[in-house]
């Protein structure tokens, strides 16, 4: 009997994942025109950099004479409010792959500096977009309101979850009716 459980036991350790249902991927194409703008942000999976923010949370994005997006992202804290300004950058020619940088401009050369940033869905009146990474570990909502109707909240997250994201531990920020 006790051979049977361990073999059982093995078996489910060495068993294959799963893959995600829907690829974990940048969308085909992106209006970077339409894209630009203040975003609200709706939820986010904990990260270090958004630790202080208690809400009302925005990203705005600038498209650059050179190329490059100005990134400047904003929250309330309970200090007042808090911002940072980055750059982003298009990734090998893939229009929503962006890299993105909130170091010093001189610490640009570094890789570890460069954060991957894909937008990998997209309302297609540009009302709503969904940010992540590819490692899963990062993950956004964002909206151009600064509220969201709570049955387009679960859909994206059921389609974030069917990605792979570990949507369980997002932080709501904005409020979902």
């Amino acid at each position: 009997m006790l051979h049977v459980m361990l073999m059982t036991l093995m078996m489910a350790a060495t068993a294959p994942i799963a893959p995600p249902a829907l690829p974990n991927q940048p969308v085909p194409t992106l209006d970077l025109a339409r894209y630009a703008g203040q975003w609200h942000e709706i939820a986010h999976l904990p990260m270090f950099f958004q630790r202080k923010c208690l809400g009302a949370v925005t990203a705005t994005y600038t498209p650059m004479p050179d190329g490059t997006i100005h990134v400047r992202n904003a929250c309330q804290t309970a200090d007042g409010q808090q911002t940072v300004e980055g750059v982003a950058k298009i990734e090998d020619g893939q229009p929503a792959a962006f890299k993105v940088r909130f170091a010093p401009a001189w610490l640009g050369w570094l890789p570890r500096a460069w954060a991957d940033y894909w937008v990998i869905e997209v309302d297609p009146d540009y009302q709503w977009a969904v940010v992540g990474s590819p490692s899963h570990k990062y993950l956004w909502i964002l909206a151009r309101r600064p509220d969201m109707p709570r049955a387009l909240f679960e859909g994206i997250k059921h389609r974030a979850r069917q990605r792979g994201y570990a949507v369980e531990d997002l932080l709501l920020m904005a409020p979902v009716n």
